[in-house]
């Protein structure tokens, strides 16, 4: 329960509450003054913030949607899908995986995705095939783009929607995520807005006190790209935090039983096809642009690679189960460290911070980090440190390595465009500034007075959920136990005089 009491009105952070904004704001006179007339105080206004940011995000996704269209017939020529930024997999596997001539995922052909993202292409494939067949004279490769592109859109929309829904006080934020170049240029390489629009979902009924239900939509997302099963770690760390562990009991239970379910017709009837990707995963090589591509071509600059004068990262290259094994290890370590920061911070972190530094994390140590897996973070990180300045940067770095990939893979084909060590550089670039916004998260839950979004709700975890309430008395003893002193949670009050937890104080708290 919260400690203060509800608002009618909670208060609106303004566009330039951030401060890297506010600077760049005195080229248009300045941020509002200490009399100016907030837009969502105005009584009867159409376009208050939540409006602005949703319609944002609709205009960023429309012109995506243009920046992808010289692609969108398939014809391929001159490597426009490169030059043109317009590559998406959406319209490529249409083809690759047998989409076109009416073969049903997994049943007909093993699919490299997990099963809701196969379930996904097929429900939209196969209509477009069959309708296809009897109208020649559409482009099915086109239609079946356009409307993948519709829903993933829209799921994008929902995305920024439940950030703002997560965020009443501070609606500005969202706008991170609606502007982003990222956004602009990734929503539809792939399918991964399936995964990133369900675990937000997720996120929020888990805030709305839910966490059956949000195990449900969990188990969805994991069931169409493995990432959100990677939140539970969070959640189990806040839970040991309260000493209240039934929540996430059930959020676990139900996000397991929801995968098992999804997947056992495809694990049941057609097995082989079922395991098409975690073999793949597994046998996959070192991938464009990993920390192990920079590590192995470090190696080449004093090894030559034969047998018997090898470096490290070129061994592991040649030794792939090794190479898993290195890799799980790694991240395993860094989940362990954001354990023990979880522990010992002077307040219980927010579920979006330690969710970021997961997810980061295994992007960092992975050995396969595919160019629109940086979708999965942007969210994130709006909900866990919504500061401009890192994420313009690491934006900037984003775009650079895009622009760079595409170089390596035209380069690929015989003509080079740009050295493979500027391809390097922009791949440590991005490496660089992930992990700069993984210190800055990782040094706002070891320091809580520097997070912005705790000091817009009065010192409250506007994330806590069903696991709102005072802390476990066992963590101030663990905190000790390492030098530190006890937990700065805020009390909550006696139960004879707390006020009871109204609607709208539930809203205002999530």
């Amino acid at each position: 329960m919260s400690a203060q009491p509800p608002t009618d009105q909670p208060d609106v952070s303004a566009p330039t509450s951030d401060g890297f904004v506010r600077g760049l704001s005195q080229f248009i006179g300045g941020p509002l003054g200490s009399h100016a007339v907030r837009p969502d105080a105005r009584p009867g206004r159409f376009w208050t913030a939540p409006r602005l940011v949703l319609a944002l995000t609709c205009l960023v996704l429309a012109l995506s949607w243009v920046q992808k269209s010289p692609c969108m017939d398939g014809n391929w020529q001159k490597n426009v899908q490169y030059t043109r930024y317009c590559y998406t997999d959406v319209l490529a596997l249409y083809y690759a995986e047998g989409l076109n001539e009416g073969k049903v995922p997994y049943v007909d052909h093993p699919v490299e995705y997990p099963v809701v993202t196969g379930y996904f292409m097929g429900a939209l494939g196969l209509p477009v095939h069959w309708y296809g067949k009897d109208h020649p004279d559409i482009n099915q490769g086109s239609w079946f783009y356009n409307a993948n592109a519709l829903v993933l859109s829209l799921l994008a929309v929902a995305t920024a929607a439940i950030i703002l829904a997560l965020r009443r006080r501070r609606p500005w934020d969202a706008a991170i995520f609606a502007l982003s170049p990222i956004l602009l240029l990734t929503a539809t390489i792939n399918w991964d807005f399936l995964a990133i629009g369900m675990a937000a979902l997720g996120l929020w009924l888990w805030v709305k006190r839910k966490p059956v239900w949000a195990g449900i939509f969990l188990g969805l997302g994991a069931a169409a790209k493995l990432w959100p099963l990677f939140i539970l770690g969070p959640i189990l760390i806040l839970a040991l935090r309260t000493g209240r562990l039934r929540p996430f009991v059930s959020s676990f239970l139900a996000t397991g039983v929801t995968w098992a379910v999804v997947n056992f017709p495809v694990f049941y009837w057609y097995h082989e096809s079922w395991l098409r990707f975690f073999r793949l995963n597994s046998e996959r090589p070192i991938d464009w642009g990993t920390f192990w591509y920079i590590g192995r071509y470090l190696d080449g600059k004093w090894a030559s690679g034969n047998a018997g004068d090898q470096g490290p990262f070129q061994w592991l290259s040649n030794n792939i189960p090794t190479l898993n094994y290195v890799s799980y290890a790694l991240f395993g370590l860094a989940c362990l460290g954001i354990l023990v920061l979880g522990m010992l911070a002077p307040r219980r972190p927010r579920l979006s911070q330690l969710v970021f530094l997961v997810v980061a994390a295994f992007l960092i140590f992975s050995k396969v980090w595919s160019q629109q897996y940086v979708l999965w973070l942007l969210p994130l990180i709006v909900l866990a440190r919504p500061k401009w300045g890192a994420v313009i940067a690491w934006s900037i770095a984003e775009v650079g390595y895009l622009a760079a990939f595409y170089a390596e893979l035209i380069g690929a084909g015989g003509k080079t465009v740009i050295p493979e060590g500027t391809f390097v550089l922009a791949s440590t670039a991005r490496i660089v500034t992930v992990g700069l916004m993984f210190v800055l998260v990782a040094r706002e839950v070891w320091r809580p007075e520097l997070d912005v979004v705790r000091q817009s709700y009065d010192g409250i975890d506007p994330e806590a959920g069903p696991l709102d309430g005072p802390e476990a008395p066992w963590v101030t003893r663990f905190r000790r136990a390492f030098g530190f002193g006890p937990s700065q949670e805020a009390p909550t009050p006696q139960a004879s005089s707390a006020p009871a937890l109204t609607e709208p104080e539930h809203d205002r708290v999530g």
